[in-house]
């Protein structure tokens, strides 16, 4: 199947030298939703703002459905909607208004009823007529979503969309974003939180210094990546691991009565009947055993670590 985004050898650099990309590449299919994590200054939100058009290359190509980013701005624009990080709005304008403008503005027809649909998914529709300065910031950040909505984009970007935002409406908005891939939407968010990534995206990129480091499915990712944690609790607390466990490269818990071992699932030999074995061996009786998966947010701690 043909990407509906495709970045070729892309690269930005500002006149203070600043390199914020550096010769990416990629290539986001229809209907999938893809994260992007990174630090700040990582460059996530530059990458963003250049297929949007906001900010010019320095080199490289973009294509959106197949139309040149750069050469065909107009036509690849009208493909997309965004959601800005900053709440920039008009504050004496109503809901309804902002909507119905920003949809003209795209020279799309008066559909009020396409904009009601946006408005009930996003919980607003009883704010319609409510100036945009008398809501709330959860409220704002709703808003700015039905605006990139209103022109009934196939691409959707979302920069950091529930930065600031409570619990509850951010998962308002994981839902909003299920539903937009059910009726074929593709959206491409950049977020801090390791468990929106894990809630909601298909693939997860992760990006540093301009680069992107790693691009994976994200079941893949885990798979692949992911490593399980044995926690051996102990029956007396102990102040040293034996050394003639040193092999396992064990650590203790900050309340000395537990072992903690890392081990790769993909690997033909855990190596935990030996360890269980050689603990008896060392003299420590164990009392309860129990097992992690290696998150996202461990994964991507570990990555940024290995590219310093």
């Amino acid at each position: 199947m043909t990407p509906i985004i495709v970045v070729k050898n892309l690269s930005k650099t500002y006149s203070s030298a600043l390199t914020a990309l550096d010769n990416i590449s990629l290539e986001i299919s229809a209907g999938e939703i893809l994260a992007l994590l990174g630090p700040n200054g990582a460059g996530k939100t530059t990458l963003i703002s250049t297929i949007c058009g906001i900010v010019n290359p320095s080199s490289g190509k973009i294509f959106v459905d197949g139309f040149d980013a750069i050469k065909d701005y107009r036509k690849a624009r009208q493909l997309i909607g965004l959601v800005p990080q900053e709440l920039v709005l008009d504050s004496f304008e109503t809901v309804l208004n902002t909507l119905r403008f920003s949809r003209g503005l795209f020279g799309k027809p008066k559909n009020d009823n396409y904009l009601r649909d946006v408005l009930e998914k996003l919980s607003l529709w009883d704010k319609r007529d409510s100036p945009i300065m008398t809501l709330s910031g959860g409220m704002k950040r709703r808003v700015l979503i039905a605006k990139a909505l209103s022109h009934e984009p196939k691409i959707l970007f979302l920069d950091e969309p529930t930065a600031g935002v409570d619990v509850e409406l951010r998962k308002d908005m994981w839902a909003l974003v299920n539903s937009l891939r059910k009726s074929g939407v593709t959206v491409i968010l950049t977020t801090h939180y390791i468990e929106e990534a894990e809630a909601i995206a298909d693939r997860v990129g992760v990006m540093n210094k301009g680069k992107i480091l790693l691009l994976s499915d994200k079941k893949t990712l885990l798979k692949k990546m992911g490593k399980k944690e044995l926690k051996i609790e102990l029956h007396d607390p102990v102040l040293v691991i034996p050394a003639s466990l040193d092999s396992y490269k064990l650590s203790l818990t900050e309340q000395k009565t537990a072992l903690l071992y890392s081990y790769d699932t993909s690997a033909n030999r855990t190596g935990i009947t030996k360890l269980l074995n050689d603990i008896s061996k060392a003299g420590l009786i164990l009392k309860d055993v129990s097992t992690r998966q290696s998150s996202l947010e461990d994964i991507f701690t570990n990555l940024l670590e290995e590219k310093k």
